[in-house]
């Protein structure tokens, strides 16, 4: 019995530390962990922008105007509040897919509707569009150039994006 207990001990540590994503912002970490539920895996933006080995599917679950002022390149916009399953349907089911939101709340429900539909190899970006700018990384604006302006949604929430050099706009 003790060695049955400690294989499930040592199985939900493990599972636990999988769900570490190494968000900047202890602060902003203990938020996003909050606001997910985890129906899907999570990827760290580190992971997202810099493996090399997998090409992603990246699909932007906020609503139009916050696509609009800015996005992950080549992501494609399907929205949340109107977000319709058919919108997606012409894309390869085992192809590795990538949803994002604003701090990944949206985009965690999404994504479960896309295992529910088939989709075989979706994960949550842990922290999403909030942490990819923290970190950095290159957003577009609706012409696909780069851009500093990021919505983060509402004032409240725009405290979560501390990197100095991005825009914020609700």
């Amino acid at each position: 019995m003790k060695t049955v207990f400690n294989i499930i001990i040592f199985s939900c540590a493990s599972l636990l530390a999988s769900y570490a994503q190494d968000i900047v912002n202890p602060e902003f970490d203990k938020k996003v962990d909050r606001m997910i539920s985890y129906h899907v895996p999570t990827i760290s933006v580190e992971k997202a922008c810099n493996d090399s080995l997998r090409s992603y599917i990246y699909l932007d679950a906020r609503e139009k105007e916050e696509y609009d002022v800015s996005h992950i390149p080549k992501a494609r916009y399907i929205g949340y509040d109107n977000f319709d399953i058919s919108s997606i349907m012409d894309l390869p089911r085992d192809k590795p897919i990538i949803v994002y939101c604003s701090i990944g709340y949206r985009s965690d429900k999404i994504g479960k509707k896309l295992e529910k539909a088939g989709f075989t190899n979706v994960y949550n970006l842990y922290g999403s569009i909030f942490e990819w700018a923290n970190r950095g990384f290159l957003i577009v604006d609706n012409k696909n150039k780069p851009t500093k302006r990021l919505h983060t949604f509402n004032k409240k929430w725009s405290k979560w994006v501390d990197n100095p050099d991005v825009e914020k706009v609700w």
